[in-house]
């Protein structure tokens, strides 16, 4: 017998951790216990408290971990797991790899600069503010980590192995198949955890995709554990860039600057080279593009490392482009100093900054000058989940707050869905109508209620599939005849 147990990702977009364990009994007490993905959470008090809390089961006492990609919500975690005495590998491509290893100890670090302004300021109600992790705890992680490539199958432990198939969804994304074996599971059990699915799209109506379109398709598994994100709408059709460009056009035209909260890893590459793109043939007017991100550089060198990945239309840009590293109009703000020397600067620009939900970082101290000037705006492409300061503010709040102010929402806000890179509900049942076979059971994670509700009703509806919403530090118990909650 073996079961799965939901530790985060559960009623919310942020924070993903699923235990398997393979265990005679739901007490857990023996068998190989496996966390696929170590996110952290993000958005609400309630879910950004959940950081600070110990897992269920001791940290030295689980394994391994798998992890699906190099988002923080889906990788944030290691650091903290860690601290907490794991001393398993961290099993991921290599691409991953590469990209945890500029990611992990840029959140750490931002962190502390957080922790570090809050102390300064006297704008916590804890004293003194911590980090959750610190640079240095970030970058003692990163010995953990195991390369695995793509389709190669991966032995844990006797009884539980794996191997990475391609999720298309940013560079080294991928679905974890795990097979579970042994006389309790009634031979072998395949469970694929999907991370974040990539979507099936047209470069024209949906343009910067960096890595191949589309998951892979024709899986089989026993049990499904799938993210639900969009599950509750579709992707706009119509190409973005004329609108993006007469929003780039009209602000500078007024004096203002364009800032955009987006991730650090791929969002930021492919927002850039489309800029690029648009500044080369005319249609906006040349000005200076701030990557204000410390990891901005590694991750860009990253980006051009993992060649293998690339789509047609991202091998054409780089070829005609270069390196974004040596563009005459793209500045790369490493320092606080040169970060706030951009702010300094009352000329029309495009500031790029993370976090892209400003959760934090140095997003922030873009947004607390220009927000309250309406000659400025705001530009969302990326995904704000509920309680973030980006969905407050994309949500036409009049004010937010932000390191202990109240800030004024003044500046146009705008949105651009088409940068998504979750596949919406019409590309999932798209790629799981590809299934050679029905799962006993799939179980619906990362998603908030209202997708995951949409989308369990439209598989139903239209494949038949025994669909249920995950719950929070919920147990279900798996194998290949059986699938009880």
């Amino acid at each position: 017998m073996t079961y799965i147990q939901f530790l985060g990702a559960a009623g919310t977009v942020t924070g993903s951790k699923h235990l398997i364990n393979t265990s005679e009994d739901l007490a857990g007490k023996t068998g190989t216990q496996v966390l696929v993905d170590c996110g952290m959470f993000q958005g609400q008090k309630e879910w950004r408290e959940r950081n600070w809390q110990q897992l269920p089961v001791p940290a030295v006492a689980i394994e391994a971990v798998i992890l699906t990609h190099a988002h923080l919500d889906h990788c944030g975690w290691i650091p903290r797991l860690v601290k907490q005495g794991f001393r398993g590998p961290i099993y991921a491509t290599p691409a991953t790899i590469d990209l945890c290893g500029v990611i992990l100890p840029d959140s750490g670090h931002l962190q502390e600069e957080d922790a570090a302004f809050h102390n300064q300021h006297n704008t916590t109600r804890h004293n003194p503010a911590l980090p959750l992790y610190t640079e240095q705890e970030a970058l003692s992680c990163l010995g953990n980590f195991k390369a695995v490539n793509f389709g190669e199958l991966k032995q844990v432990s006797p009884e539980l192995s794996f191997r990475f198939v391609h999720a298309a969804h940013i560079l080294g994304s991928s679905m974890a198949e795990v097979t579970v074996t042994g006389s309790g599971n009634n031979g072998a059990t395949r469970l694929l955890f999907t991370g974040d699915i990539g979507r099936v799209r047209d470069q024209n109506v949906a343009p910067g995709k960096v890595v191949c379109s589309g998951p892979q398709s024709g899986e089989t598994a026993d049990v499904v554990v799938m993210e639900s994100t969009y599950g509750n709408r579709a992707h706009p059709k119509d190409d973005p860039r004329p609108q993006l460009a007469d929003v780039i056009r009209t602000t500078v035209a007024r004096g203002g600057s364009i800032v955009v909260p987006a991730f650090a890893v791929e969002r930021t590459q492919k927002f850039v080279f489309m800029v690029k793109e648009m500044m080369e043939s005319g249609q906006v007017p040349r000005v200076p593009i701030y990557c204000d991100s410390p990891m901005a550089i590694k991750a860009v060198e990253i980006f051009l490392k993992h060649t293998e990945e690339y789509s047609e239309a991202t091998k054409q840009l780089i070829s005609r482009y270069g390196s974004p590293v040596k563009w005459q109009d793209l500045h790369f703000a490493q320092t606080v100093e040169q970060s706030k020397r951009i702010n300094e600067s009352k000329s029309s620009c495009i500031i790029i900054s993370s976090s892209g939900m400003v959760t934090g970082g140095r997003i922030q101290h873009h947004l607390l000058e220009r927000l309250p000037d309406p000659k400025n705006t705001i530009m969302f492409i990326g995904f704000q989940a509920p309680g973030t300061r980006g969905f407050t503010i994309k949500s036409g709040a009049p004010e937010v707050k932000m390191l202990g102010q109240t800030v004024p929402i003044r500046a146009q806000v705008v949105a651009f869905e088409q940068f998504s890179d979750h596949a919406d509900t019409p590309e999932l049942l798209e790629w799981l109508h590809t299934f050679t076979a029905k799962p006993s059971a799939t179980y619906l994670v990362h998603g908030e209620p209202a997708a995951s509700s949409q989308l369990r009703d439209a598989m139903t509806k239209d494949l038949g599939w025994n669909v249920q919403i995950a719950q929070w530090m919920q147990k279900v118990e798996v194998n290949s005849k059986l699938v009880t909650g």
